[in-house]
């Protein structure tokens, strides 16, 4: 059983926050959990004091610039902010937490998510395109890479009601038989459980020509390395699911060829998935600094919302 007692969700007051706020709120009545709202915001400083010559810049004797007003008194009125904006949510039920932080984004919310013992961080995007100030590569990729608990990522809403939030009752896990591609699993099935919702299992073979102008035939040997591959596949897929969680997780395999992240948000498209469940983890140095390629195209592309953990 998953024991989600703490979560985080950070904020920035934007539709997409508040979507995932809503999110988190879900959560936290379903796992009676207590739920922190944290906003990250910068001290407010005084525009820079203009030097001779007409360059900006701060003079010899003041090397920082000055507060226009008291910290207690952004503190509150930050505060106060965050209060009306978590009060647009029905929280009912919940333990609730607000909290306002001067700081910088990434430093803030791992500091929080330590001192809080944050099970889970439930952070929004900004769209497909390119995220805003949750961006993709700085803080949603960084809190991705650097937190100890797993991280779920919530998607804008598309062609839903406000308010038609469901519980996860499809959950798409990816496996590509790594360590941590199996610890997600083990996240998932445990969560297939709690919510009775059916487990879609799937692992992708790559290396197979997707290029039409690819006109060379396949010969005998190569066909019958790519059967036996599959086979082998299917089979430590299978394997996966002990014989007593196949009553209560309803597992459903699915072997595929192509690029991952191309199959991943197919299938999760395909089947209507609630929720990805996947490891976070890279097979080169390159892929570890992204945090892992694969699980970055599919937090941009994915209309679910996608969980990620650490191996």
């Amino acid at each position: 059983m998953i024991a989600i007692k703490q979560i985080l969700s950070p904020v920035d007051f934007s539709a997409f926050s508040h979507h995932a706020l809503q999110h988190a709120v879900q959560l936290a009545r379903w796992f009676d959990s207590t739920l922190t709202v944290l906003y990250m915001y910068p001290p407010p400083f005084a525009p820079p004091p203009v030097m001779f010559g007409g360059l900006p810049g701060p003079l010899p004797h003041e090397p920082y610039p000055t507060l226009t007003v008291s910290q207690e008194l952004v503190h509150e009125e930050v505060l106060a902010q965050l209060t009306k904006f978590a009060a647009t949510v029905d929280t009912s039920g919940v333990q609730l937490q607000i909290t306002a932080q001067s700081g910088t984004a990434v430093r803030g919310i791992l500091a929080q998510a330590a001192a809080s013992n944050s099970d889970l961080i439930v952070l929004g995007t900004h769209g497909h395109s390119g995220f805003d100030r949750w961006v993709l590569g700085s803080v949603t990729e960084k809190i991705l890479r650097k937190a100890s608990c797993p991280v779920l990522t919530i998607s804008p809403p598309v062609g839903e009601a406000a308010g038609a939030l469901q519980i996860f009752k499809r959950i798409l896990c990816p496996v590509d038989f790594s360590n941590s591609s199996l610890k997600a699993l083990e996240y998932a099935m445990t969560l297939a459980e709690e919510a009775d919702a059916d487990l879609l299992l799937m692992h992708v073979i790559e290396g197979v020509p997707d290029n039409p102008d690819w006109q060379q035939p396949l010969n005998a040997s190569i066909l019958e390395y790519l059967r036996l591959s599959e086979q082998n596949a299917l089979q430590r897929l299978r394997a996966l699911i002990p014989a007593d969680a196949r009553e209560w997780c309803r597992p459903h395999e699915t072997l595929v060829a192509g690029k991952p992240y191309e199959e991943i948000l197919r299938l999760a498209r395909e089947q209507d998935a609630h929720l990805i469940v996947m490891g976070v983890h890279g097979r080169n140095p390159i892929d570890l600094l992204l945090f892992g390629s694969t699980t970055n195209h599919v937090v941009r592309g994915a209309t679910c919302p996608v969980l990620t953990l650490k191996g």
